[in-house]
């Protein structure tokens, strides 16, 4: 029987995943085809790819730089040079900008290595039976002695309630959206702009693909992700309308670029409901050692990758005597 059973393969799941794995069985299950969640990495070709949710890491505490340093050394990551244009001129802490050598669910490759994992593999209901838990996807049944969620807020709620205390169900959680649109530009042009943060009112981030020297192509690939409250407009009713949001986006985009419409190719829009938490709360993490169930994650401590990170060593932390 498996010891943790951790649900979610983003950096949350596949950092405690790695942590344990030192001591336990452990086994990782995702509905995604790839690791990754948020750190997901779109595949145009067999060297052409798109950063279509994570964009970069920008390490602020000391053990996350320090963990990250050791990636650099070892060739898993590597830094996003080129020109960042800040065109909303906030005041930031740290500006560095790493990312994946071939994509940036690289580090969440590395970190799962030797653990197994069960992909494209949805969970429909999880039941605990005194002594271990039963998880369930379509067609599989899995049975471990933990379990560790490290969904969104709301969809561990919905999958776990039963299992969960005041403490958990009562959090304050404002879970944002994103829409990101990938797309390709056809010009002669050399373009020698990395990415772009902007005040714009439908797009919030431009990242040229092209700049993060994985790949070499005489077209541009682009990934434009929109702002909160563009993206709140649209979250719930893009996949009816992929089309008319992807051209309203292309269009946008091209007026920030100073490129044709016509020359502009579009791959995919994809939706991110919750994609993070406005808000901190009090916990870093849960654990229930009664149900034997853990719940990690960025949305505990704030909105970037370093909090999934955090969050995971926190939950670690807590777990000293599993049953």
């Amino acid at each position: 029987m498996i010891d943790f059973c951790i649900l979610g393969s983003g950096l949350s799941g596949s950092t405690i995943a790695n942590l344990l794995h030192k001591k336990y069985l452990v086994e990782i299950i995702d509905k995604a085809k790839g690791v990754g969640g948020r750190s997901s990495n779109k595949k145009v070709n067999k060297s052409i790819s798109f950063d279509h949710g994570l964009q970069y890491y920008s390490p602020k505490g000391k053990r996350f730089k320090k963990f990250l340093n050791i990636l650099l050394k070892n060739k898993v990551l590597k830094i996003w040079d080129g020109v960042h244009l800040d065109l909303t001129f906030k005041k930031r802490s740290n500006s560095s900008k790493i990312i994946g050598v071939k994509g940036n669910n690289d580090l969440n490759k590395h970190l799962l290595y030797k653990i197994k994992k069960n992909l494209g593999c949805e969970i429909l209901n999880i039941k605990f039976q005194k002594t271990h838990w039963e998880i369930f996807s379509k067609d599989k049944k899995f049975e471990a002695k933990n379990i560790i969620i490290t969904f969104p807020f709301e969809q561990t709620k919905k999958l776990a309630k039963k299992y969960l205390d005041h403490s958990f169900l009562d959090l304050k959680i404002k879970m944002t959206p994103n829409i990101t649109l990938l797309l390709k530009q056809k010009t002669k042009s050399k373009i020698p702009i990395s990415s772009i943060m902007l005040n714009n009112q439908k797009i919030a981030w431009i990242a040229n693909e092209n700049s993060k020297k994985r790949f070499n192509s005489d077209d541009y690939y682009w990934t434009i992700q929109t702002t909160a409250r563009y993206s709140n407009k649209i979250i719930n009713s893009y996949k009816n309308k992929k089309k008319i949001y992807s051209k309203q986006i292309a269009k946008e985009f091209s007026k920030i670029i100073g490129v044709r419409n016509k020359n502009l190719k579009l791959f995919k829009i994809h939706g991110w409901k919750y994609s993070y938490n406005e808000y901190r709360t009090k916990q870093k993490c849960y654990w229930s050692k009664k149900f034997k169930l853990g719940i990690c994650g960025d949305w505990f401590i704030g909105p970037n990758a370093e909090s999934s990170w955090e969050s995971a060593h926190a939950l670690f932390n807590k777990i000293k005597k599993p049953v």
